[in-house]
């Protein structure tokens, strides 16, 4: 029992040593926070893109996003679970080039902005890149945040698309209009 004790101690400082000096490797606590993450889809380019722009899907492979709903071609409005709690945000399409990328940014709600880009590696397999920044807004957030837990839920969305688009070999639908950047 007593070995237990001090096992169970000896983590706990392990621990808070690990995430100190993760706190002063990445930054403070304050400020905003950036993810990029790539993965390569055996899909051709447009099957990936036009699959990315299918927006009410994202919930089949991206584990904390309960709801994303359309409410025009520039608008989103998002339901997901972060740090344990769930929080809603609306968000807009600053910029979308079919076949090239996808950009956005928060309008209420989370803090968040990014772009995903598609580049064509070969004729049945294209390169998705994601890149986003995001504030976290209270303590859980800023520690899931210094732990790399946003890093590697990216990374999880990324390899879900993946294989689901994989494995149907073809896109549910598309949107192939234009976004001017603004």
């Amino acid at each position: 029992m007593q070995l237990n004790r001090v096992v169970t101690v000896a983590a706990l400082a392990v621990g808070g040593v690990m995430l100190s000096k993760q706190l002063k490797k990445n930054r403070s606590w304050g400020g905003p926070s950036e993810v990029t993450e790539s993965i390569e889809v055996n899909v051709p380019l447009h099957t990936a893109y036009n699959q990315w722009t299918q927006f009410e899907d994202f919930p089949k492979f991206m584990k904390s996003v309960h709801e994303v709903r359309q409410i025009d071609n520039r608008h989103l409005h998002w339901r997901a679970n972060i740090a344990g709690e769930e929080k809603e945000w609306n968000a807009e399409i600053t910029e979308q080039i079919p076949d090239k990328r996808i950009a956005w940014r928060s309008t209420s709600g989370v803090h968040n902005a990014g772009v995903v880009t598609f580049h064509r590696i070969a004729d049945n397999s294209t390169r998705v890149t994601l890149q986003m920044e995001y504030e976290p807004q209270n303590m859980a957030e800023k520690v899931v945040d210094v732990l790399g837990a946003v890093r590697m839920e990216a990374r999880s969305n990324l390899e879900n698309f993946k294989k689901m688009l994989e494995q149907r070999g073809q896109e549910t639908g598309a949107w192939r209009g234009t976004v001017a950047q603004h």
